[in-house]
């Protein structure tokens, strides 16, 4: 990985891009209740035994790897913003979506599991892509 030629700023901005867009992805203006019936969850399920500090902060370090990882392939070229889209919809649904589809059927997941959880990857990566693309 080209670390010299990482913009440690545009990876922490794009992981934070991506846990905005989950904020809304998951909320019930967006997907949340789909979300919600996909899993089988409750409200009173969900906030039982939910510790955010955990949850939240083990994300961000997963999510800020995820960005690290696509800035370390985008840093290899000159990049731009259509690029990092390009890179991002490839690791976002080529990786991320049909992996989590694999797990899914073993699973005996829903189509509706696969689509919300893979789509908001994909936007994410397509997001965080776009930035890391645009602000090298």
């Amino acid at each position: 990985m080209h670390f010299e030629a990482i913009n440690w700023l545009a990876v922490v901005v794009a992981t934070l891009s991506a846990f905005a867009l989950g904020a809304l992805w998951y909320s019930p203006v967006l997907f949340g209740k789909a979300w919600m019936a996909a899993n089988g969850f409750s409200e009173e399920g969900l906030a039982e035994g939910f510790n955010p500090a955990k949850v939240y902060g083990i994300s961000f370090v997963f999510t800020l790897v995820m960005a690290l990882n696509l800035a370390g392939f985008l840093a290899g070229h000159d990049p731009d913003a259509l690029t990092g889209i390009a890179m991002g919809f490839h690791a976002g649904f080529g990786w991320i979506v049909m992996g989590l589809g694999v797990i899914a059927m073993f699973e005996r997941r829903s189509l509706g599991y696969i689509l919300i959880n893979g789509g908001y990857m994909t936007a994410a990566m397509l997001l965080m892509g776009a930035i890391l693309g645009a602000w090298h």
